[in-house]
């Protein structure tokens, strides 16, 4: 099978390449508007430097594939704009593109951040999408163009994936492993007894090649939630992490009302890498049930939220050197500027 990843310079892309590289079965072409760091990934992959919105490009690449997983997306900190033309023309260029080159399945990664702040728990799929921010709505009118695409003929699956984290995960991580690391106090919006779900990148990138497999292929036309299956309290889960790191950090739980306002009004500053629909969600619930997709892929997740942690935080140890040595950036393979979060991190 002849795979077209876009997004490929980014966390997720890299997992996957690494993943079907592993299998020895299929070719894979990357594509990312970013530089690819060529040395961690595997060999035999294919480095393709463009845009997902560029017609001519995507068209050309597809006339020689049979699959598509498309990662690209603008993340959260990115300019309003950009997210919207990234995020929304350009997965409709992706979805024209395939349908016109008869791509046989395409997958679509969206986000469980299309729910919004949801008011009960579990959330289901067929749980209203109710976008926070330029990113949550993106997401949203993205998989509106997927529906159109399923109209035409085209086999899509839209993964809606909690947050992942594992090797090679910085973003908004990095900012906690830094903390971590130098033992300081980790405050949480809240008191911390909230449920909040994440997802090892490695399982997600499993289910994903399972999404290529499955026969008949109408069964994953369809959308579907994935998380982990084991977590507990947010304070339970760090407190693994903390036991791991044996730093010395420990939780302070803070009064979400006047810590959320508070970093509403730093994010419109731009003082704070902290975008509303994180600290929104902080203090509450937050997991989706993963009972369909577990039952259409035959699949279940390898790790807790407490093994995601400390294998992400393991990696950041033994790579310590080396992402202090990159430049702050807006995407999950750098780390992001810490703002005023670095001016609190003195009295923690």
């Amino acid at each position: 099978m002849k795979i077209l990843v876009t997004g490929g310079a980014g966390f997720l892309g890299l997992h996957i390449a690494k993943y079907i590289a592993s299998l020895k079965k299929d070719s894979l072409t990357l594509l990312d508007i970013a530089p690819f760091n060529k040395k961690e990934y595997p060999k035999g992959c294919t480095f393709v430097t463009g845009d997902v919105r560029d017609k001519k490009l995507v068209n050309e690449l597809l006339a020689d594939h049979d699959a598509v997983i498309h990662a690209a997306a603008a993340l959260p900190l990115w300019k309003a704009e950009e997210i919207m033309d990234t995020n929304v023309r350009g997965t409709k260029v992706m979805l024209d593109a395939a349908i016109a080159n008869k791509i046989k399945r395409f997958i679509y990664i969206s986000s469980t951040a299309v729910y919004g702040v949801p008011k009960k728990h579990p959330v289901y799929e067929t749980d209203p999408m109710v976008g926070v921010g330029a990113y949550g709505h993106s997401k949203i009118q993205a998989e509106k163009a997927c529906k159109q695409a399923r109209k035409k003929g085209l086999v899509v699956t839209v993964i809606r994936p909690k947050t992942f984290v594992g090797t090679h995960r910085l973003g908004v991580f990095e900012i906690l492993f830094d903390w971590i690391k130098d033992g300081k106090k980790i405050p949480v919006v809240g008191s911390g007894n909230n449920r909040y779900q994440l997802l090892e990148v490695d399982d997600l990138v499993h289910a994903l090649y399972l999404c290529l497999l499955v026969r008949p292929k109408e069964k994953i036309n369809d959308t579907f939630n994935i998380g982990a299956e084991k977590f507990t309290t947010v304070r339970q889960d760090l407190q693994q992490l903390f036991d791991y790191a044996n730093s010395g950090s420990t939780l302070l739980s803070t009064p979400a009302w006047p810590i959320k306002k508070a970093l509403f009004i730093f994010e419109k500053l731009h003082l704070s890498p902290l975008y509303q629909w994180v600290y929104d969600t902080a203090d509450k619930d937050s997991f989706v049930s993963i009972d369909k997709i577990k039952k259409t892929l035959k699949w279940k997740p390898k790790n807790s939220n407490g093994q995601a942690l400390i294998k992400s935080y393991q990696w950041y140890l033994e790579n310590y050197v080396d992402v202090k040595s990159r430049p702050a950036g807006v995407t999950h393979t750098v780390g992001w500027k810490q703002g005023i979060l670095g001016f609190f991190k003195r009295f923690m």
